[in-house]
Formats: C-alpha cells, sequence, structure tokens
C-alpha cells in the first residue's frame, strides 16, 4: 500500500510525458506543413483535446464514485490523479506559451493562476479535490467542441469543409459554454465560497483550509469571466496566424 501511494505521488511525471509527446508528435509530424508559428498553437490545441474530455468524464467518475464527497472531503486517489493528470497538462501548455508566445501575458496569467489552484489543492491541503474537480469537468465539458471550433475557424478561409464544421459548430458551442461559464460555474463558484467563508465556525484546520478556498474563489472567479476573453483571442490568434 505504501509503494502504490508512492508512485501515485509520481504520476504527474508520466502525465507529463503523455502530453510533451503528443505536443512533439503535432508540431514535428501532424502539422509540419503549416507555417511554424500555427504548428506550435495547433500542436497546443492538440493536447488540449487529449486533456479535456478525458478529464472531464474521469473527473465526473470521481466524484459520483465517492460516497463521501463534499467541499471538505479529502481528496481520493481517484480525485488525486485527475489532478495530477490536469497539472502535467497545464505545465506542458504553459511551456509551450512561454517559449513561442511569452507577451501573451493573459494565457500565462490564467495557466498560473489555474496551477495554484490544482497544485496546493493536491499537495498543500489534501482537501478540496470535490470543488476544484468539479470546476475542471465544468471548463473541459466543452473543451472537445472548443478546440474543434477552434482549430476549423482557423482553416476556414482556405478550406471550405473546415468552413461548414465552423458554421455548424458555433450556435451551439456559444449556446453551451455561455450556460457552462456564465451560469453554472459562477453558482457553483458561489456555493463554493460560501461554503469556505463559513470555515470559522469548523475549527482551527478549516480556518486555514477555508482561507485557502478563499483564495481558490479570488483565482476562479477570474478563471471564469477570463474564459470569454481567452476563447475570443484564441479564435483571433489562430485566424490571424493563417492569414500571415
Amino acid at each position: 500500500m505504501g509503494m502504490l501511494l508512492l508512485l501515485q505521488d509520481w504520476l504527474v511525471f508520466p502525465f507529463f510525458s503523455f502530453f510533451l509527446a503528443i505536443y512533439l508528435i503535432g508540431y514535428s509530424i501532424i502539422f509540419r506543413n503549416k507555417n511554424p508559428k500555427i504548428r506550435s498553437e495547433f500542436s497546443s490545441c492538440l493536447i488540449s483535446l487529449f486533456h479535456g474530455t478525458p478529464a472531464a468524464i474521469f473527473g465526473a467518475i470521481s466524484i459520483f464514485s465517492d460516497p463521501n464527497s463534499g467541499f471538505a472531503s479529502l481528496n481520493t486517489a481517484f480525485q488525486k490523479t485527475v489532478l495530477d493528470y490536469s497539472i502535467a497538462y497545464f505545465v506542458t501548455d504553459l511551456l509551450h506559451y512561454v517559449v513561442f508566445f511569452p507577451s501573451d501575458v493573459l494565457f500565462i496569467a490564467h495557466h498560473l493562476a489555474t496551477l495554484f489552484v490544482i497544485v496546493t489543492c493536491r499537495h498543500v491541503v489534501s482537501h478540496g479535490s470535490f470543488s476544484v474537480v468539479v470546476l475542471l469537468v465544468l471548463a473541459e465539458v466543452t473543451s472537445a467542441c472548443q478546440n474543434t471550433w477552434t482549430l476549423t475557424g482557423a482553416c476556414r478561409k482556405e478550406n471550405r469543409f473546415a468552413a461548414r464544421v465552423y458554421d455548424v459548430l458555433s450556435p451551439p458551442f456559444y449556446v453551451v459554454y455561455s450556460i457552462v461559464r456564465g451560469f453554472v460555474g459562477p453558482y457553483f463558484v458561489f456555493k463554493m465560497v460560501v461554503f469556505y467563508a463559513s470555515g470559522l465556525r469548523m475549527g482551527l484546520f478549516l480556518r486555514g483550509f477555508g482561507f485557502l478556498g478563499l483564495s481558490w474563489f479570488f483565482q476562479l472567479l477570474v478563471l471564469v469571466f477570463c474564459g470569454y476573453t481567452l476563447v475570443g483571442l484564441n479564435s483571433l490568434v489562430k485566424e490571424e496566424l493563417v492569414q500571415n
């Protein structure tokens, strides 16, 4: 049992290798005929595809399979694995922006804030994965659609099929994305901050936990509202790269 727990603490490294390998395959092989600027952006979308939907599915399973799930519940082994998977993805994508687009401060800040929340939940307090994983599921449930929409949007001027897919995807994507990020996400964040703010009446540990939870709230509030800006910028950046 001790050996299994020790191995679990190192899962982030093979996950990181997995995402890095996918990125390099995309950059060196799949998108090698694209111009250098868009190769990196398309490779970023590729690793996002491999992260988003699996993270949403397994995150939901980890929540529903835990009978004691709640804002103050201990992180389960399954939930820790989901968090490690996401840490590895965000580190890989952060490196992508630092190397290729160091001036994209908004994207870099978004990834750093996300990593702060996930890493502290996973490795500092060992609690709170319920709230973090639920928000992760809400954030990634539209990932496959969003990345397809972004890629086809970037290629729609040179590819008729991509243009048709983009036109078909745009209305439902905007509707679902707006519902998740505009209503469901903020409502859950509100419930989360109400709980953590009440930590003062739950003992010394939860006072510290509550303080960290409040810091998560401010981080997540920024992430929820930045999501709209990031989607728009993501599409504009890729379209500009294709035109250039």
